[in-house]
């Protein structure tokens, strides 16, 4: 079976997708790059683990809901958005697989029984496989937000791509809510050509070393005063082990004035 990459996508704000009507052509880059992945795919995933920058526990833990619910984790969206439907099944097996793989690393992993899918999972689905009819199972950061242990984690993983599993990380390159818009520009678009440079442009040894010490960057806590946004990416790299990077999404006027990109390991 086909080798399949991983990816980390910038996932914007909250239910974007369900919210055309409201945000005219603002996410039409991004929902652009997302539409276009099963053709760079050129296979159908046989499931979907999704990392989502929105689900933290004290230990890594796997959804394993076979009917997952929604999670409407945002507030002050229009009330037709706190009734979207994302009907995609889950896959307790593979929830039982990623839990044994997360254990044979040496770390703990627990199972969710009643974990919904937040909107970091189906606001970047749904432009992708709007059908809901690919399996798809979350998988929780670790709260203590260390960067050499989602690093591991997506090592650990990293087997799954043999078996026509896609491993998204789903964050979003710049996370600053307080400066979100024009004022983030600068710290945006330094913190985005680090990045760039790091996974583009750095061997697989040094990206690595690069992404353990990512808090040195320039603009980094600018970028990122909280990391959860940024470890999926750690998690995607980490399972892709050495496979080249690029970039499949960057813009720098998103949202009025931010640098933010997306991007494919193999």
């Amino acid at each position: 079976m086909t080798t399949l990459p991983t990816y980390f996508i910038s996932h914007g704000g909250g239910p974007w997708p369900f919210m055309k009507t409201e945000y005219g052509q603002t996410y039409a880059k991004l929902e652009a790059t997302l539409q276009d992945m099963p053709r760079q795919l050129g296979v159908t995933p046989k499931a979907i683990l999704v990392i989502s920058a929105h689900w933290e526990e004290a230990e890594f833990t796997v959804q394993a809901n076979a009917t997952p619910g929604m999670i409407y984790d945002y507030s002050g969206f229009p009330e037709h958005t706190y009734h979207i439907s994302y009907p995609a099944p889950g896959s307790p097996e593979l929830a039982k697989q990623v839990q044994a793989l997360i254990e044979q690393a040496g770390f703990a992993a627990k199972l969710d029984l009643q974990r919904g899918f937040d909107h970091g999972t189906y606001s970047a689905l749904f432009p992708i496989y709007p059908n809901a009819d690919i399996p798809i199972v979350q998988l929780s950061l670790k709260a203590h937000l260390d960067p050499a242990s989602h690093i591991a984690l997506g090592r650990a993983l990293a087997p799954l791509r043999q078996q026509g599993i896609l491993i998204i990380g789903s964050g979003l390159s710049y996370h600053n809510l307080r400066q979100f818009g024009p004022s983030g520009y600068a710290a945006s678009r330094e913190f985005d050509d680090w990045l760039q440079d790091t996974l583009i442009q750095s061997d697989s040894i040094r990206r690595v070393e690069k992404l353990l010490a990512w808090s040195q960057a320039p603009s980094a806590r600018a970028a990122h005063p909280r990391e959860e946004h940024l470890l999926p990416l750690m998690v995607a790299l980490g399972a892709a082990q050495e496979d080249v990077a690029s970039c499949v999404y960057h813009e720098n006027t998103f949202m009025g004035g931010l640098t933010v990109s997306s991007f494919r390991f193999g």
